[in-house]
């Protein structure tokens, strides 16, 4: 008896709420007969999955141990290559720090067929939900997107010179990030946002500047964060009040 043909299906979750998974997204979790999912994901995701759906929970918790993404190829190509529909979910979009290159490459390696679906960054999705605006006519005219993972690897130069800069995953770098801007000549007076839970009913939003954002997040878990530097964070205010008047 010939072994139906698996096939894995990357999605991306959104920045966390289940309202802002994709329509994609959803039908294929509701046919999944594997699901491999981070631990960023909103459980309620879980809801829409079949009973008999395998579920295997890979996710990478900082200071806790977790699955090295050697093991997660090989779960998605073994279960793939069972013949199941597998459906790897990733917080965010796939293409955005979503370390795919390395799932990609062991699926072609073991001639599994793939699909990678969209999803909405907390890149885009936080600054929105917080009120910011990436772009403006006049105060930002582009933005860049980087981890603050290792600060010491980016390049700060080029970095102060954009007018709005997004950093995920640096809640735990703040104080270093905070310190390489002003060291390499961004004002101590420029706005900054720190989006904590973005788009989830916990979401919490500390405002302030280069000079003081650090002591007004002291003592703050700043996990899971996406921070936002630039003179648009100052619009926050005065969006809010448009809205509320509107």
């Amino acid at each position: 008896m010939t072994t139906p043909q698996g096939k894995v299906y990357l999605v991306g979750a959104g920045p966390g709420d289940l309202d802002y998974l994709t329509v994609r997204g959803r039908q294929l979790l509701s046919h999944a007969e594997v699901l491999v999912y981070d631990a960023l994901a909103d459980d309620r995701l879980l809801q829409w999955v079949k009973p008999q759906c395998q579920q295997v929970d890979v996710g990478k918790r900082g200071g806790k141990p977790s699955p090295p993404q050697s093991e997660i190829n090989d779960i998605l190509v073994r279960y793939c290559q069972q013949g199941q529909q597998v459906v790897r979910l990733k917080s965010g979009d796939p293409f955005i720090f979503g370390r795919c290159t390395s799932e990609i490459q062991a699926l072609v390696e073991a001639d599994c067929p793939f699909e990678v679906v969209p999803g909405i960054s907390s890149a885009l999705a936080a600054p929105l939900l917080a009120g910011i605006p990436l772009t403006d006519p006049v105060l930002s005219r582009g933005f860049a997107v980087v981890s603050g993972h290792d600060p010491l690897a980016l390049d700060w130069e080029a970095l102060v010179r954009m007018e709005t800069v997004v950093v995920l995953m640096g809640g735990a770098q703040l104080l270093e990030i905070v310190r390489l801007l002003q060291r390499y000549g961004k004002s101590s007076q420029t706005p900054v946002a720190v989006i904590r839970w973005a788009g989830r009913p916990q979401q919490q939003v500390w405002t302030g500047t280069l000079e003081n954002i650090v002591r007004r997040t002291a003592n703050e878990s700043l996990s899971p964060t996406v921070i936002v530097i630039g003179e648009v964070v100052g619009l926050r205010e005065f969006l809010q009040c448009a809205n509320v008047n509107s």
